[in-house]
């Protein structure tokens, strides 16, 4: 293990042992700024920053056990998060009673300052949590009233019918924002997991849109739009480009009205909230309606988010600024509205697009010429590059861990729970210098135990619970450690190799995820035929077994129907003692597609199918309830 993290070879799925390449572990010091070893042997002297005793820039503790030596060396300030000042000397313990948060201690002799995550260590897990729910794509989850995609309105009706069949959770893909103008396919490739994708945006519930008439408002016409976006319902491949050109149109006129008629108080109170973060991402929102493409290729004086030329663009296109914040506010509160009455599951992305909002405003904190992936497994046979950079995990550190509290916090706002994508990256994530390949790719290692600790303290305040995605290659341990910290295990019938009912309490389980072929799709065959229609090479012996593994749940014939197949599996996996059981709404109506097909480009339309019916035919559709009147426990 060299010194700064890296490691120098892994065990893959199978158990074996994979060295590194030399020339990884090279990319991989230089990303990170770390010397190269001399003559080849060891591991560099210097070590990361931030990582001697004296120059530790993060402390985690739970209540009342601060570790000693913090206060040594002289006279020191705590500025604790709720703005009160105490002063100390040399020695002098910290307050016994000092609160959950985060608070700055400052030395005073030399003004290094640490951030103390006073933290709860494990997350919030309601003791009597046992519940189902769907999972949801919900760009696909259209009614008759969406414009060409599922909207957050979408979502509360969703929410509804859901309650009504007993289920007590929601599990949508995540609706990061995405580069304005640039509306991309996959919403594991945000512009910013701290803010949301206005294209979800129910526009006849924006405020001023009830007033909006069709003539004698400036030639807006917000019926035509309306008809033209509900038009689009009847292409099952949606098109997000043409679903923004008519919201965009909406949404302008909208800001218009709404600016002229003074604003909103509400809206004035959420951008003080978020405050600085939320005018960077707007200030990037414009920016990139100005300079189209990633701002690595904008005008050099912009590139940096502190620039004096930024801070001039931000004043001369305030309005522009101001519209962005708007689309923020109106997206946060129609998703708590969607979210009354229903827990919402946000899905938390394992990074962000290079080129967008979180990369440029806190680009000094990730290591660019990088990105993350998977090594080589069973089902992705060529490993996995999801052009992703991640973050530097000293630099990081050195930041205080804003970004991460930022990222966390923003997942748990209006939501019951958030699934963690990839959380084996909280404790490793598998680096891949651009162009080498996944299969050249090597783990670098994280301080675990500060982001569970800034996890749990979010969780806890939030009074939300945590599912980590601990699917793949998941290294000895990990497990145990998230029990410890009480958040649930991600299990999926498909793969574990015991009886429903054997499996772990703590654990958040499904047949499938969006992923992995749909019942349908692998009982068929019709999952394996569409791989090699597009040129992969799917393991057909693995789905073979998959599928085998289904008949033997239930006794399942070798001609029986998809639906019946669908039906008895989700029977099976009502038997698991898992606090959280779902069900995805593909197979509540046996679509044989799966919603994205890994290590595909454009040969699949990932993220891009609409579910064969609408809202209104779901809640009618006999399958659906036949898996509701399973799951309900």
């Amino acid at each position: 293990m060299h010194d700064w993290g890296i490691s120098e070879g892994y065990h893959d799925v199978a158990g074996r042992w994979r060295d590194v390449p030399a020339g990884t572990l090279a990319a991989i010091r230089e990303a990170m700024g770390a010397p190269a070893p001399e003559r080849g042997e060891g591991s560099p002297a210097d070590g990361p920053p931030g990582t001697s005793p004296d120059d530790d820039p993060v402390v985690t503790f739970r209540p009342g056990s601060a570790p000693a030596g913090l206060t040594d060396g002289g006279p020191w300030a705590l500025h604790t998060e709720d703005g009160a000042v105490i002063d100390g000397e040399a020695g002098a313990g910290l307050p016994p009673d000092l609160p959950l948060g985060y608070h700055r201690l400052v030395h005073r002799g030399d003004g290094r300052a640490r951030l103390l995550v006073v933290s709860p260590g494990r997350c919030h897990l309601p003791a009597d949590l046992r519940t189902w729910g769907w999972a949801a794509q919900l760009y696909a989850t259209r009614s008759r009233e969406s414009w060409g995609m599922g909207d957050l309105a979408d979502l509360r009706r969703l929410a509804g019918w859901s309650r009504r069949l007993g289920a007590g959770i929601c599990l949508l893909n995540p609706l990061h924002a995405t580069v304005p103008d640039f509306p991309q396919a996959s919403p594991y490739y945000p512009s910013s997991r701290c803010f949301r994708n206005p294209l979800y945006l129910r526009i006849e519930e924006v405020p001023g849109a009830g007033d909006a008439g069709v003539t004698g408002d400036g030639g807006f016409d917000l019926a035509a739009l309306a008809a033209d976006g509900r038009a689009l319902n009847a292409d099952r491949r949606i098109d997000r480009d043409r679903v923004w050109k008519l919201k965009g149109t909406a949404l302008e006129h909208l800001w218009r009205r709404f600016t002229a008629g003074g604003g909103d108080p509400a809206f004035d109170a959420f951008c003080a909230e978020q405050g600085e973060a939320l005018t960077g991402f707007a200030t990037h929102s414009a920016l990139t309606e100005r300079f189209p493409g990633a701002w690595a290729d904008w005008p050099e004086e912009y590139r940096r988010p502190e620039s004096p030329a930024v801070a001039r663009f931000a004043a001369d296109h305030a309005d522009r600024v101001g519209y962005h914040r708007w689309l923020q506010w109106l997206t946060e509160t129609q998703l708590a509205a969607a979210g009354a009455g229903l827990d919402l599951m946000q899905d938390l992305a394992v990074g962000v697009d290079p080129g967008g909002a979180d990369a440029w405003l806190w680009q000094d904190t990730m290591a660019l010429g990088m990105r993350v992936g998977a090594p080589p497994d069973e089902f992705n046979t060529r490993g996995q590059d999801w052009s992703l950079p991640p973050f530097d995990p000293w630099h990081l550190r050195l930041a205080g861990y804003e970004p991460w509290i930022r990222t966390v916090r923003a997942g748990l706002r209006a939501a019951g729970g958030i699934r963690v994508d990839h959380v084996m990256g909280l404790f490793r994530l598998f680096w891949i210098p651009r162009g080498l390949g996944a299969k050249r790719g090597a783990y670098v290692r994280t301080r675990a135990d500060e982001l569970l600790a800034i996890v749990a303290l979010e969780s806890v305040r939030a009074r939300a619970f945590i599912v980590g995605e601990d699917l793949g290659t998941v290294e000895a341990g990990v497990r145990e450690t998230l029990a410890a910290r009480k958040m649930l295990s991600y299990r999926l019938l498909y793969f574990e190799p015991m009886a429903a009912r054997a499996f772990p309490e703590l654990a958040l389980t499904s047949v499938t995820t969006h992923d992995l072929a749909t019942i349908a799709g692998l009982w068929s065959g019709s999952d394996i035929e569409d791989q090699r229609r597009i040129g992969l090479s799917p393991n057909e012996a693995a789905m073979r077994g998959l599928r085998d593994k289904l008949a033997r749940l239930e006794g399942l014939p070798a001609d029986a129907t998809a639906e019946v197949a669908i039906e008895r599996t989700y029977a099976a996996l009502a038997e698991a003692p898992s606090r959280v059981l779902l069900a995805t709404l593909d197979d509540a109506l046996a679509v044989a597609e799966r919603p994205n097909m890994p290590g595909t480009v454009t040969e699949w339309p990932n993220w891009s199918l609409a579910l064969p019916r609408t809202l209104e035919e779901i809640e009618e559709a006999p399958l659906p309830r036949k898996i509701a009147a399973a799951l309900t426990r």
